[in-house]
Formats: C-alpha cells, sequence, structure tokens
C-alpha cells in the first residue's frame, strides 16, 4: 500500500513538474495599437473587456478611433513577449457593417490587460462589458448599457436611455436625456439632471438624485437614501439607513418613504399641497411647517398642507420622522 501511494505521489509530482516546466514566467511587456473605421449614421459600440478601464467619448469626425494599451503579464505557455506582438499585430477589434467588436473573442487573451481609448461620433450607442476595470462613457446618443463585474462607472450626456450595473464600484450618471437604470451591490450612486425616470438600486451604498425629472424609486439595503429637486412620484426605500427627499409632491403625485431602522426626513416648500400620513412604530413625529393635523397621536400622524393634492406615505420602524420647511 504504501508503495503505491509512494509512485502514485512521485508520479503526480513529475505530472506537475512538467507543467510548470511549460509555463514561462518573466517580466511583463507592453505596447499599444490603434485602429480607425470611417463610419456613416447610426452606429454601435459592442466591447467585451476582461481587464482595463474604458473610456468612449463622442466626437463630430465620422470616424471611430480605437486606441488600446496593452500589457501581456508574466504567467502562461507563452512568453508575455510573444503575446504581446500576437494581440498587437490582430487587435481584438472588427467592423461588421454599422457595429464595431471590440474584444469580443477573448480565449487568445488571457493573461492581457487592454486599457482602450475610443472616440465615436456622437450618432452612437454602447453595449459594454468590463470585469475589472473603470468605464466613462459620455457625448453620446445611446441608448446605453454599461457592465462590470468590479469598477466604476461614469456616464454623462447620454441623449437617450442609459441601463448601468456593476457588483462592486461606485456610479455616477448626469445629463441623460431619458429613463435611466441603475444597479450596484457594493457602492454608491450618484444621479443628476434626469430628463426621464430613476431607478436605483444599491444592496450596500448611498443614493443620490438630484433634479429627477420623472419618477424616482431608489432602494437600498444598507445607506442613505437621498433625493432633491422631487416633483413626480417618489418611492424611497431602505432597510438600515436614513431617507431624505427634497421637493414638491404636488398634483396628483405619490410618495412613499419607508425605512426600517433610520430616520425620514421631508423637505417642502411653503406653497406646497399635499395630504401626510405618517407611522413611526418607535420613533416620534416631528413637524416644522405650518400644517392642518387631522389625527395625531405619539406614533402616527394624519395631516394635510394648502389644499391638498399629492399624497405622502412615511413609515419607519426605528427611527425619527422630521417635516420641515425646503429652505
Amino acid at each position: 500500500m504504501f508503495l503505491r501511494r509512494n509512485v502514485r505521489a512521485k508520479a503526480l509530482w513529475f505530472t506537475a513538474a512538467l507543467v510548470l516546466a511549460g509555463c514561462q514566467a518573466g517580466p511583463s511587456a507592453s505596447g499599444s495599437f490603434d485602429r480607425t473605421y470611417p463610419v456613416s449614421g447610426h452606429i454601435r459600440i459592442e466591447l467585451t473587456n476582461a481587464s482595463g478601464d474604458v473610456s468612449i467619448i463622442g466626437g463630430t469626425d465620422g470616424k471611430v478611433h480605437v486606441h488600446g494599451d496593452v500589457r501581456a503579464s508574466g504567467f502562461g505557455f507563452e512568453s508575455p513577449k510573444k503575446r504581446l506582438d500576437d494581440t498587437l499585430a490582430n487587435p481584438p477589434v472588427e467592423q461588421r457593417g454599422e457595429t464595431i467588436h471590440i474584444g469580443q473573442d477573448m480565449s487568445h487573451l488571457r493573461h492581457l490587460a487592454i486599457a482602450y481609448t475610443i472616440q465615436v461620433p456622437h450618432d452612437t450607442e454602447v453595449d459594454s462589458n468590463v470585469a475589472s476595470g473603470a468605464q466613462t462613457i459620455r457625448n453620446v446618443t445611446g441608448p446605453i448599457k454599461v457592465k462590470a463585474a468590479s469598477g466604476s462607472i461614469r456616464v454623462e450626456n447620454i441623449d437617450r436611455d442609459a441601463q448601468i450595473t456593476t457588483a462592486s464600484g461606485s456610479i455616477s450618471a448626469a445629463d441623460i436625456g431619458s429613463d435611466t437604470r441603475i444597479s450596484t451591490a457594493s457602492g454608491s450612486i450618484n444621479v443628476a439632471n434626469i430628463k426621464g425616470d430613476v431607478r436605483a438600486n444599491a444592496m450596500a451604498g448611498v443614493i443620490e438624485v438630484r433634479n429627477p425629472g420623472g419618477r424616482v424609486e431608489a432602494d437600498t439595503a444598507s445607506g442613505l437614501v437621498d433625493i432633491q429637486g422631487a416633483s413626480h412620484d417618489v418611492t424611497a426605500h431602505a432597510v438600515s439607513g436614513k431617507v431624505s427627499v427634497v421637493g414638491n409632491p404636488g398634483g396628483e403625485s405619490y410618495w412613499e418613504l419607508k425605512t426600517v431602522s433610520g430616520g425620514v426626513r421631508l423637505s417642502v416648500p411653503a406653497s406646497a399641497n399635499f395630504h401626510l400620513s405618517a407611522d413611526a412604530v418607535t420613533g416620534e413625529i416631528r413637524t416644522d411647517i405650518p400644517i392642518l393635523i387631522e389625527e395625531q397621536d405619539k406614533h402616527a400622524l394624519r395631516a394635510s398642507m394648502g389644499s391638498g393634492g399629492g399624497r405622502v406615505q412615511v413609515h419607519t420602524v426605528s427611527g425619527e420622522i422630521r417635516v420641515v420647511g425646503a429652505r
């Protein structure tokens, strides 16, 4: 039994030695490539990248310029220099009609990091998926769809819809011309000047929304929800964290503000018209503005402000509810 185990152990060691012998290690190698594609009309960029930052910027010259900074690591069955030379000779960029595919075939790009700087015409839509690396996209028509396993995402000046998802990393979106959907498992969300509806979800992180043009749905398991400039429907939920909303819930709008563990702060102008229903299981309810009280006890309040109109429902299990005048 011992002999067979000894032979088996030597066989395994010998096999491992052969594998290691075939795997060359050495210093990393780096270089760059450039490709230019004349285009006309609407263009679509489809990008997949395992490692490396990505920047996609809209321009006006009617061409797509792709610059790639490549770094080959020192591990693998081929030398880093050979993997680099092969990539520079045949970059992972291909044009098919109105679509330009970048990094789609990743089978031969192991142990490579490519940072892309891409200039495109303004009339461009983007579908970008990066495993590890920061992404910046701005000044394009869209729509855009951006995903990342790990890395920050920043989008600006998009005419149409934006859909943004990351497992770990902060997200910033500003000046979006239509609906915006954002999701992160771990990271902050900051959006501003969205003309359409906003839907933001964070498992753990702060959600900040400034000047939304449509409805807002914001949900975080752990973190602050802060919405400013709201004038349409608002749904803001936090499991563990505060909810703060500044705006005017007039007209037919409906606001639902809830938190399990944390306070809720509602700031409205003196000209606001709405009905308020507030419940705090173990916390207090305080109002610092003139309201018409319809029903009140220590942990519940039914009231109206102005001529009524919009409806505001506030609920917290453990935390204070406070209604104040907007500055």
